[in-house]
């Protein structure tokens, strides 16, 4: 019998003991899993300095974004821009090479001219130079298609932006620098002088 209480007081000796030993450690264990899980309150040192972190990483975002959308709106810019002066620079050329085409064919027109005016009136009406009138009305035609217009001249004031002076004349009754007579005729491609008209002004 007192064996038996002996053994009894020893265990409840050594459940008393033992008792808080095991609560303290299981109240570490549950604060370890609350931080470990992130279920800190929070007021807790740790929750700010995870919502700063974040806050930061959102502002590098944001700011990141920025810069690549505007970056992005730059160089849309710069390729609109290139894209205009291209077609442009394209514009500028094929009026370069049409003027250049223009102005190898005037020559053609000047003999035309030069010929039809050598023929006397009364051999306009023959068939064969009818033809050669038609061709000749023919030619200026598709040129003022491409824009070309002759240059006044004969009559008008003298213009030094549109006509070239060959020779100066008397001329009764005229207006000193009045174009009595045009020598060779002028041309403009879509209000761009081409070549100017050579002309008698009176003195």
């Amino acid at each position: 019998m007192n064996n038996l209480n002996h053994t009894s007081m020893e265990e409840n000796k050594d459940s008393g003991e033992k008792a808080p030993q095991n609560k303290d450690f299981e109240e570490k264990i549950e604060e370890a899993e609350k931080n470990a899980a992130g279920e800190c309150g929070e007021n807790c040192e740790c929750h700010h300095e995870g919502t700063n972190a974040l806050k930061e990483q959102l502002d590098e975002c944001k700011k990141q974004s920025e810069e690549y959308l505007n970056g992005w709106k730059r160089a849309r810019a710069d390729y609109l821009n290139y894209r205009n002066e291209e077609a442009d620079r394209l514009t500028v050329l094929l009026n370069a090479c049409r003027e250049d085409v223009i102005a190898d064919i005037l020559p053609v027109l000047d003999n035309f001219n030069l010929v039809l005016k050598e023929i006397p009136e009364d051999k306009l009406k023959d068939a064969h130079i009818d033809g050669i009138a038609k061709v000749k009305t023919q030619l200026e035609s598709v040129l003022k298609s491409y824009g070309v217009e002759e240059v006044e001249a004969e009559g008008q004031k003298f213009d030094p932006n549109m006509h070239e002076v060959v020779a100066e004349v008397e001329a009764e009754g005229k207006e000193p620098g009045t174009v009595v007579e045009v020598t060779q005729k002028g041309y403009t491609v879509n209000g761009r002088l081409l070549r100017p008209a050579k002309v008698k002004v009176t003195k």
